[in-house]
């Protein structure tokens, strides 16, 4: 509620769940709670080149909100809330931090440079690369592992409630 930066991290479980539209529902919520959303847009998320533009496209986010790999690291430094949905490899710091890996120098998206990351991910098992990610474990990260609809769902009523009952303290005082 209280994030005024946010950057969503679009991944191929988000489009497994099909929880696009639960993603453009909670950045409703936080647009209107004064927040700036974007999506950062990896340019392998998926299952191939440019599936969350697509998949996003679907719910109809607004092509301007979202960026590009480059645009988006530029960001994360001063990102609130980074929300990672259904991406692992994409995010995963080991491929610029760990040498040897399947992963190892590849770009990824700089999610792990935000004040506060949450993880909306089926469970922490390595992606498609098998590379653990020690993002899970930083920190300034929060896990909310199960099913992107449901675990969304969950993040949302607890929003709504939350800014309802701030309308009503701020009905009350005045």
């Amino acid at each position: 509620a209280e994030a005024r930066q946010v950057t969503v991290i679009p991944g191929y479980g988000m489009a497994l769940a099909k929880a696009q539209f639960k993603v453009v529902e909670l950045a409703g919520l936080l647009s209107r709670n004064g927040a700036t959303v974007k999506y950062a847009i990896h340019p392998v998320a998926g299952r191939m080149p440019g599936h969350m533009n697509v998949i996003l496209a679907e719910a109809e986010v607004d092509y301007d909100d979202l960026l590009e790999m480059d645009d988006a690291n530029l960001r994360f430094r001063d990102t609130d809330v980074a929300l990672v949905v259904g991406a692992c490899d994409v995010v995963n710091p080991a491929a610029i931090e760990r040498e040897g890996t399947p992963i190892s120098g590849m770009p990824i998206l700089l999610a792990h440079e935000a004040r506060t990351v949450i993880v909306c991910n089926f469970d922490t098992r390595p992606g498609y690369s098998g590379v653990p990610n020690p993002l899970y474990e930083n920190d300034h990260t929060m896990g909310l592992f199960g099913d992107a609809q449901q675990t969304l769902g969950d993040v949302i009523a607890s929003l709504k409630s939350h800014l309802e009952k701030a309308e009503r303290l701020v009905f009350e005082l005045n």
